[in-house]
């Protein structure tokens, strides 16, 4: 019995027992939905006689590693041995011990469902009849206008420590969508390429003639990459369908800030101190100049703002930037607290305490603050996400994989995307407003965060400004003017991309998953209410002509909540499958007793710290917080002198009677 990759054991939520011919008539919509289809079919078995797959997906040696076993190559990692250190490694190898590979960068996702490939091996999915799916745009702009909802309680801020975790844990290799959306799988006037014109990663995305954004200029096509899989990097598997690989690795250890290999870590140290590498202007700590900045970032001018961290993306958007300089300047905040107190520990011991106390915190903020207020405190206790418990928790299995779930990578972390709002709030230490700014005028600008006030404005904006209502309605700074170029009125869609993604991914359909927790299986689309609105069901009729066709990112989105949780049933049963994995499966998890652990009284601190905390301490010079960081401003969490907010007391790591580095 293989028992590596099991699915978590049955749980009961609200009643539920879990366990592990309407389509668009348009011809001319359809016409192009098959010459798509054909273009894709094509385009490898065309690319393949031009020699041309090797360059498209080729890698440095000093990316990944490949070790020959008879006839097959292993994509991953490669450790030559396993020593059983008391850090964890940058790149997740060994973490398990029988397992060295698991979790690291350049392997595939781990599924739940087996994959829907049209072709049963990489092609995406077709519909039940064999036809194209509705375009993925067109299911955005019927199902995902933007309609202007605020959420009651939670901060823009839940949303955006979401998208660390996020990137904390997955990164699709070989998707460009900060690159120009137009020209890399279409053509320069944003048409369809001929067959021999289309490179063979392309899965472009057709636009809909009526669009509403992208008629004007008559724009048909936008380009799509697709994910790199083992079979483009000629990689074994355990099955004979092509699976998508992550360049980073699996575990929730802040790999964005510290690096996914050592080369990389190695580039973002100071070497002394235990202390990672910091620019200092006027008196405070930002990441490292990036070394191509004009290529990666929008310039204003020549000496803007744009950094290098242990993930390519810190630039993406500013409050995301904002939290890569937090947790950067809380490791130095911790290294030279340790320095003092521990003035003979040399810059490596410094630098892997300082790290292991900054990982710690983070899981700790994540599971214990973050994570219930999406699945519900009870629900995390009941499915054992989370214990209620002073002391350690010791249940790190290692048959355990915690390799990441693609339906949780490419499906329902999504949905987090409908909680993005468009304009950003500048909020001073009074909680007024000072202003705003748009959201897609400052994606890959950091530069806000250096001007007069700019980083603590947006800290207060992401605690004071609420986010955006976990549902189906998405701001259309995301879905029509995402990474536009300056001039440019338009950019592209999130959602669609999104769907595309998914279909790329070859994801089960939203059915599928629905019966895997127990969920009755559509037979028709009225089936679909139990969970699902009239008004959306009957939307979904006319997208698809089939309920065996609904995406399930585009089904789970339209869920109706569960009680005590912001997803509904099918998201809820992947986000705590994921979630149970990812911490059981880490051997280096905070709560977990032994060397490579906290001692009891180390890890009473631990469970002290917050995001309210992390803030205060890092900002520039932000005074008071409300002690519940994700949530909003109350009469029950008012707001309170950053030095009266719990604290971690690094002083219990000063070595000696009662905490021994190696004892």
């Amino acid at each position: 019995m293989n028992v590596c990759r099991f699915i978590y054991p049955m749980f009961v939520l609200n009643g539920l027992c879990m366990a592990q011919e309407n389509f668009f008539k348009d011809s001319s919509i359809y016409e192009d939905l098959v010459k798509a289809e054909t273009i894709y079919n094509s385009a490898d078995s065309l690319f393949a006689r031009k020699n041309h797959q090797s360059d498209i997906f080729s890698t440095s040696s000093n990316k990944i590693n490949l070790k020959m076993e008879e006839n097959n190559i292993e994509c991953g990692i490669i450790p030559d041995h396993c020593s059983n250190t008391i850090y964890r490694s940058y790149d997740g190898s060994c973490n398990n011990l029988k397992n060295p590979t698991w979790g690291t960068p350049n392997t595939p996702y781990n599924r739940l469902l087996p994959p829907k490939y049209s072709d049963g091996i990489k092609d995406p999915p077709l519909s039940k009849s064999g036809k194209p799916l509705p375009l993925a745009r067109s299911i955005s702009l019927l199902l995902y206008p933007d309609v202007p909802v605020e959420d009651h309680i939670f901060t823009l801020n839940l949303m955006q420590y979401g998208q660390i975790i996020t990137h904390d844990l997955s990164m699709t290799t070989g998707s460009s969508q900060t690159q120009h959306y137009k020209n890399r799988c279409c053509s320069e006037d944003g048409q369809l390429l001929d067959l021999a014109e289309v490179p063979a990663h392309c899965y472009p995305m057709i636009i809909p003639h009526d669009d509403p954004a992208h008629s004007h200029d008559n724009t048909r096509c936008m380009s799509f990459d697709r994910t790199v899989t083992n079979k483009d990097r000629n990689c074994a598997s355990r099955h004979y369908t092509a699976e998508q690989l992550t360049s980073v690795n699996h575990y929730l250890d802040l790999s964005f800030i510290y690096g996914n290999d050592d080369e990389t870590n190695h580039q973002l140290r100071e070497f002394k101190g235990g202390r990672l590498r910091a620019d200092t202007r006027k008196g405070h700590q930002w990441p490292p100049r990036a070394a191509n900045a004009s290529a990666t970032c929008r310039l204003n001018k020549p000496k803007d703002a744009c950094y290098f961290a242990g993930d390519t993306r810190i630039n993406q958007n500013p409050q995301l930037a904002l939290l890569h300089v937090i947790l950067l300047r809380e490791h130095n905040r911790i290294a030279d607290t340790l320095s003092k107190l521990n003035p003979h520990w040399e810059d490596e011991i410094l630098f892997q305490e300082s790290r292991k106390i900054n990982i710690g915190q983070h899981q700790h903020i994540t599971y214990y603050e973050w994570l219930p207020y999406f699945i519900g405190e009870e629900n995390a206790v009941k499915t054992k996400i989370i214990w209620k418990t002073d002391g350690f928790v010791n249940d790190y299995n290692e048959y355990v994989d915690a390799t990441v779930l693609n339906e949780h990578s490419t499906g329902a972390l999504r949905q987090f995307h409908s909680l993005i709002v468009g304009r950003l709030h500048l909020i001073e230490e009074n909680r007024y407003s000072k202003g705003t700014v748009r959201f897609s005028d400052v994606l890959r600008r950091p530069q806000i965060l250096e001007e007069k006030h700019g980083l603590d404005n947006l800290i207060r904006g992401l605690t004071t400004q609420l986010q955006s209502a976990f549902d189906q309605f998405h701001d259309s700074e995301v879905t029509q003017f995402l990474f536009r170029n300056d001039n440019e009125t338009f950019g592209v869609d999130l959602k669609a991309f999104d769907i595309q993604r998914s279909r790329d991914h070859g994801i089960a359909s939203y059915n599928d998953y629905r019966e895997l927790w127990k969920i009755p299986r559509a037979k028709k689309f009225e089936d679909f209410l139990d969970f699902i609105s009239l008004e959306n069901v009957e939307k979904l009729t006319k997208l698809y002509e089939s309920p065996d066709d609904v995406d399930l990112v585009v089904g789970g989105s339209l869920e109706k909540n569960l009680p005590g949780a912001l997803v509904g049933p099918t998201f809820l049963g992947i986000i705590v499958e994921a979630s149970y994995r990812t911490r059981v499966g880490d051997r280096f998890w905070f709560e977990n007793e032994g060397p490579n652990g906290f001692n009891l009284e180390q890890l009473q601190e631990i469970r002290k710290s917050s995001i309210s905390r992390l803030l205060c301490d890092n900002g520039n010079n932000i005074e008071k917080m409300q002690p519940r960081g994700f949530e909003r401003l109350s009469f029950s969490n008012p707001l309170l002198t950053c030095h009266s907010l719990p604290a971690v007391d690094l002083s219990l790591w000063k070595e000696g009677y009662n905490f021994k580095l190696y004892g």
